[in-house]
């Protein structure tokens, strides 16, 4: 099972616990609301949906990373195409960022 395999595991988790909130404007709000603790972004979103996710993310210190792609991340938590998404549960995104960041 590759890292890519057990990221969609957890982040599927997530999303039947009710921990992801998805879609630019959910994803936004669960950010500025401080209920984000791991912001991931589709590879294939515009360069200025990639842009203002990682300013907003540094400037309320959220990690946030480039993984897959809308259609994979859409699919993953049992959506249609999404751009970005948000973990809002703490352990969850720890688990998923260590994965990433291996």
């Amino acid at each position: 099972m590759t890292n890519e395999d057990r990221i969609r595991g957890y982040l599927g988790l997530s999303a039947r616990g009710r921990n992801v909130e998805s879609g630019e404007f959910s994803t936004e709000k669960a950010v500025k609301s401080g209920r984000a603790y791991l912001v991931l972004i589709a590879g294939d979103a515009s360069e200025n949906t990639k842009k203002k996710f990682q300013n907003m993310c540094e400037h309320y210190q959220v990690p946030c990373h480039i993984f897959g792609d809308r259609e994979m991340l859409g699919c993953t938590i049992g959506r249609d195409f999404r751009a970005s998404l948000a973990v809002t549960d703490r352990k969850l995104a720890e688990a998923v960022r260590a994965l990433i960041t291996e």
